[in-house]
């Protein structure tokens, strides 16, 4: 079992499997990106996009199902990566919006090169708007 790199540190294995399904999975238009997440217990799920012309989901949000699916519901860190050896690719606002409100305590691995670093999901969001802390009590 791999263990999951100390807090912050860039977990570049993690990377290194989004590469990995960008660079073998991803053909076409239809699947242009892949995201890996590491999952608290240390397991590592990945996903790819599946573009749509009216807007099917990025590879983040995939991920969060195929975790789910595989009995996974804490994530403790992810990343994005584009095909074509297009590098880490940081998170679309939508699924900044979502990661946060699905995982709060997430962090993201942003940045380019040999400039990565893992920053927390709150940060990403100028504003961050969580959800369930808008949420009316019923009575």
């Amino acid at each position: 079992m791999t263990t999951r790199p100390a807090a912050h540190t860039v977990d570049h294995e993690l990377v290194q499997a989004a590469a990995e399904v960008a660079r073998t999975r991803c053909r076409g238009d239809n699947h242009t990106m892949a995201a890996a997440a590491r999952a608290s217990d240390g397991r590592i799920v990945t996903g790819v996009n599946a573009y749509h012309f009216t807007g099917g989901p990025c590879a983040e949000l995939v991920v969060i199902g195929a975790a789910a699916a595989q009995g996974v519901y804490e994530l403790a860190t992810m990343v994005a990566v584009g095909d074509r050896e297009r590098g880490v690719v940081p998170p679309c606002g939508r699924c900044r919006q979502a990661l946060l409100d699905y995982f709060p305590g997430l962090t993201v691995i942003v940045g380019a090169g040999g400039r990565l670093r893992q920053v927390p999901i709150a940060e990403l969001l100028p504003e961050t708007y969580v959800w369930a802390d808008h949420q009316l009590d019923e009575a």
